[in-house]
């Protein structure tokens, strides 16, 4: 589990590939005292798992559905990479609850200069727009952020310039795809619920309380 608070941005270094290995080499600032075999990691949102560390690098396994599924498979060496390490108990809570479990893509088409902050744009699938609720929690490549709008087939962002200087986000322009992971306590609310119910800009409390929710 994550929170969305990227602790350092990584670097990608290679790609070792074989015929039944496939492990992504990150370079990292983070301290390899704290590191551990086997630990999760998120790497632009997606949770890998730490097999070998040292030297200020550590090689994740990669598997195929991983491959397929996730931006990793663009990554080139000396890419910038988000990384945030799992979440202690005894942690402050400060993004939101990130399982790092990639929901699906989504594709910048938009990207402007707002005062002190920076509106994204980026268009999703109908499949995942149910699931994305205006100024609710939304995950891009391992960012914890709140979304500004929601359309039938795009959202917004607005990044502040902390944000923008510290992950990968600032690299991103339109044409880039990102990973998205959707609200956690979202996704099971609208799996109870059913197909039938559409989470969009605003929660239908008279559902809710038909089903018991409230």
């Amino acid at each position: 589990m994550f929170t969305g608070l990227i602790e350092d941005l990584g670097s990608a270094v290679e790609w070792r590939k074989g015929a039944q290995r496939l492990q992504l080499v990150v370079a990292t600032a983070l301290p390899m005292t704290s590191f551990q075999r086997g630990e999760s990691i998120a790497v632009n949102g997606v949770c890998l798992t730490v097999v070998e560390f040292g030297g200020g690098r550590f090689v994740a396994d990669v598997s195929p559905e991983t491959w397929q599924r996730t931006t990793l498979e663009q990554l080139h060496p000396g890419q910038p990479v988000n990384l945030e390490r799992a979440l202690q108990l005894s942690s402050r809570l400060g993004g939101h609850l990130v399982s790092g479990h990639v929901d699906g893509l989504a594709t910048v088409v938009r990207r402007e200069e707002r005062a002190n902050a920076v509106l994204f744009a980026f268009h999703f699938t109908a499949e995942l727009n149910r699931l994305v609720v205006a100024k609710g929690s939304i995950t891009i490549d391992g960012i914890s952020l709140t979304v500004n709008s929601v359309g039938e087939s795009d959202f917004t962002v607005m990044i502040i310039p902390h944000t923008l200087a510290h992950t990968a986000l600032r690299e991103r322009r339109v044409g880039d795809a990102v990973n998205i992971e959707t609200d956690l306590i979202g996704k099971y609310v609208a799996r109870l619920l059913g197909k039938d119910a559409t989470v969009r800009n605003s929660v239908d409390l008279d559902f809710l309380a038909r089903h018991g929710f409230v």
